[in-house]
């Protein structure tokens, strides 16, 4: 990816979920619109990227050694990590995470994923989201959700005690509206059993980000038939 292509980036958007909850055929809705590059899961790739830029915000070494007014120097242990620019860390690793992971093509105007495995992290959740509010261009958030028993009954998750799925859904939903509650402005929450059958209910997603509805595009994706109707399971997924 160009500079130039980085540059004509108008949003980035975020498929915030948990697997097997239809969050699919949200990404291909996303992917119909003109302009739109909604890539896939990735193995929560971000995480460790945004823990090592957490690290150093909150590294107590670091506030000591800027303490103290004096450069170190070569022979000390820590030579030179109080000089490393934390938000300037967390920007070159958002930028790559753009140009090699979101990989925004030539007509991009909006670039983002969607991950399932958001909630598998639960310290790391509000600092991932924040970093890509600090550091992505214009970033907004969609919350998927589906009913609960719907879930259990899918995929992999039919093989768990239903009610360690049920506690994994309930936590993760309630990291989403504590984010949503401090955020509102750049947050949308959508449900599966809301949108997978009426047309209507696409519209808040369209106005959340600034496009006109496409009724006969809705129409279009709607009966599209999804090509992962038989389930993998995730990578990392036990």
């Amino acid at each position: 990816m160009t500079q130039s292509q980085h540059m004509q980036i108008q949003k980035t958007v975020f498929i915030i979920t948990y697997g097997r909850s239809g969050s699919t055929l949200l990404q291909n809705m996303l992917n119909a619109l003109p302009g739109y590059v909604l890539r896939g899961e990735n193995a929560n790739l971000l995480a460790p990227l945004v823990r090592s830029w957490q690290g150093l915000r909150r590294s107590e070494q670091a506030a000591t050694m800027r303490a103290r007014g004096t450069p170190s120097g070569p022979h000390q242990p820590w030579f030179g990590y109080e000089a490393i620019d934390a938000d300037q860390l967390g920007q070159d690793l958002a930028d790559v995470f753009l140009r090699q992971v979101l990989r925004p093509e030539a007509d991009t105007r909006a670039v983002g994923f969607k991950e399932i495995r958001w909630h598998e992290t639960p310290a790391l959740f509000a600092p991932m989201l924040e970093f890509l509010q600090r550091y992505m261009p214009e970033a907004h958030f969609i919350f998927n959700t589906r009913a609960h028993e719907e879930v259990c009954r899918s995929g992999w998750w039919k093989t768990m005690d239903r009610r360690v799925v049920l506690d994994q859904l309930e936590s993760a939903e309630q990291l989403y509206q504590d984010w949503q509650a401090a955020h509102p402005q750049r947050c949308l929450a959508l449900h599966y059993n809301d949108y997978a059958q009426s047309p209507e209910a696409w519209q808040p997603l369209f106005e959340f980000l600034g496009e006109p509805y496409d009724a006969e595009l809705v129409e279009a994706v709607l009966g599209r038939k999804l090509m992962h109707m038989k389930w993998q399971k995730p990578a990392n997924r036990p």
